[in-house]
């Protein structure tokens, strides 16, 4: 079995879970999976299936997210999963007062991830070193917001502001939080985070891990093909000859108008893996990047 497995990731199941769960019921050993999840966050969770393993490293990285942030209080972890360290019951703060201060998480932005988060620092995880109450510098990130949208505000003690972020590979929601409240100096931390997209995936599409054990227990199971999630790569199709060349790790010409990473097809439509385009001084020519398939 082949391909890839667009997984609903429940609440309180860490990215690993699900990984072993869906092993045991494929009954298949090699998977793998997409941008990790933390155990509080539903939605979203690419999983590949057999050598698709292979592809992850070539899936887009843009996400998107729906996300609950409560102001007013702010925690160890950056959500309600940590002791909460501070709380400042606001009331009287209005969206009016908030609208103008989520511009600075547009765009380019520097961020600080949570010490809670499973980056490494001088060979360790962050996570593992807050457990053991050890403090370490943080090292900032440039990560990218393409678009963060208002959907709902609730008044109250703790106020609480539900926004769509699109952005790019490493963000973390629970950081964006944080330095809300931290730039209305109320505190703030995530109180829900669903991911909506990630990798060319999307929550209308994906499935629940009943909806696979019912699909397996009807034979109805079927893995999405191992290229669907490739679709931001252009592609270059090849006769047999330079197929079966390019699959020896040759290099072989190319005609089509193209540049940087493609996927590459034999002319009776199997896909036979990525390639690199190399510019030369008569045509571009195809370096074989993965083979996925030999003909």
């Amino acid at each position: 079995m082949q391909g890839f497995l667009n997984l609903n990731k429940p609440f309180g199941w860490t990215s690993h879970d699900c990984v072993a769960k869906t092993r045991k019921l494929l009954r298949l050993k090699r998977i793998g999976h997409a941008g990790t999840l933390d155990p509080a966050a539903t939605g979203v969770l690419p999983m590949a299936l057999g050598k698709a393993t292979r592809l992850l490293q070539y899936l887009p990285g843009e996400k998107a997210y729906k996300a609950t942030i409560r102001l007013g209080l702010q925690t160890t972890t950056d959500d309600l999963q940590g002791e909460v360290v501070a709380s400042q019951p606001c009331q009287d703060l209005s969206l009016e007062t908030v609208k103008p201060l989520l511009q600075q998480f547009v765009g380019k932005i520097e961020q600080i991830p949570p010490m809670y988060s499973a980056i490494q620092v001088q060979g360790k995880r962050l996570y593992d070193l807050a457990r053991k109450g050890e403090t370490v510098e943080v090292p900032i990130r440039i990560v990218e917001i393409f678009r963060l949208e208002i959907l709902d505000w609730r008044e109250g003690e703790f106020p609480e502001l539900d926004v769509v972020i699109h952005c790019g590979a490493g963000t973390y929601i629970r950081s964006i939080a944080r330095d809300l409240g931290t730039a209305l100096q109320t505190g703030g931390t995530l109180a829900a985070l669903e991911r909506i997209a990630s990798s060319g995936f999307h929550l209308t599409e994906s499935v629940t891990l009943s909806d696979l054990e019912a699909q397996l227990q009807a034979g109805a199971f079927q893995p999405m093909p191992s290229d669907a999630p490739l679709q931001h790569l252009a592609s270059v199709t090849l006769p047999t000859t330079f197929a079966q060349k390019w699959c020896q790790g040759q290099r072989v010409a190319v005609i089509q108008e193209v540049s940087g990473l493609v996927r590459v097809y034999h002319e009776d439509g199997r896909f036979l893996g990525i390639a690199q385009v190399l510019d030369s001084t008569d045509n571009p020519l195809l370096v074989p990047e993965m083979v996925f398939e030999a003909i």
